[in-house]
């Protein structure tokens, strides 16, 4: 029995009026405070027109130096989770009696808190009393110790480190779904025909993997341009503004100054930046994926 639309309708009113009220309101709310100079009061708005948004291209230390901290954030998060989930994947490929046990061991950290694990990673980072400088000085690696979330070229680094923590058993999962779905045959014959290990990953593994390379470099992507909590809970954007990033400002302006209007305008700037990223990435890898 097919369904009339109008009864299919009634079905999902609700969630449209959900969606809509959670989602869609919110989104244009945003757009219009972007085009005034809104500072929190309903009455106190008055519209400006784009004069935020000029304001946004001229402001080095309030949108430009946090958009590139934002930009390597991500690039860093979206290698190292990458890479980093792929190979995890390989190996849980090879041991299938291991493989479920895997799985809830790198899941693990991905269902914790934020912010527990942002505090948690402060006290390992810690330089006096932390874990990682204790381990680094108990292997006799003591040159190695240093100030993780205090020295501005390896606070970003430290960070980033964090988040691939977190979610490298999330890209694991959808590279070995991917993984599992290749046909054995293909690869017992490559073996047969006397390709190495590296080989069979280069020329057959890796170009079939094509799919899980696109969803999990989007899905990090989008993640590491739109992280606020870990930097927020570990450094505060310090030292100096080594970690702010952009969802950091937006935040301060926003809730700090009060200039909900300019916040307003940097969460727009942000929205597209992840749109038109995230298009060109897709449009690039699914094009890889034609090919192979």
């Amino acid at each position: 029995m097919r369904m009339r639309p109008q009864t299919a309708l009634l079905f999902l009113a609700p969630a449209l009026l959900l969606y809509s009220l959670i989602v869609i309101y919110p989104t244009l709310n945003g757009l219009y405070l972007s085009l005034t100079n809104s500072t929190g009061s309903a009455r106190g708005a008055i519209f400006i027109g784009l004069t935020n948004y000029e304001r946004m291209v001229h402001d080095v230390s309030g949108f430009l130096k946090p958009l590139g901290t934002t930009l390597i954030y991500a690039a860093l998060v979206t290698v190292g989770q990458t890479v980093i989930g792929l190979g995890l994947a390989l190996w849980m490929g090879q041991l299938p009696r291991l493989r479920d046990a895997a799985r809830v061991a790198l899941f693990t950290p991905g269902m914790l808190s934020l912010i527990i694990v942002g505090f948690v990673w402060s006290f390992i980072y810690n330089p006096l009393s932390g874990g990682l400088n204790l381990l680094l000085t108990s292997v006799g690696l003591e040159s190695w110790t240093r100030s993780w979330l205090g020295e501005p070229g390896f606070a970003l680094p430290a960070v980033a480190l964090v988040n691939i923590w977190m979610y490298a058993g999330h890209s694991a999962a959808i590279f070995l779904a991917n993984y599992l779905s290749i046909p054995s045959e293909l690869l017992e014959s490559a073996t047969l025909e006397g390709a190495s290990v590296w080989q069979r990953f280069l020329y057959i593994e890796f170009p079939l993997l094509a799919p899980a390379l696109t969803i999990n470099t989007a899905l990090t992507l989008i993640g590491g341009l739109r992280v606020f909590e870990l930097p927020f809970v570990m450094t505060r954007g310090g030292p100096g503004d080594a970690t702010r990033v952009l969802n950091l400002e937006i935040f301060n302006q926003a809730f700090g100054q009060g200039n909900y209007g300019y916040g307003s305008a940097l969460t727009v700037a942000l929205l597209l930046i992840i749109l038109t990223l995230t298009l060109v990435q897709n449009t690039y890898l699914r094009s890889r994926e034609l090919n192979t």
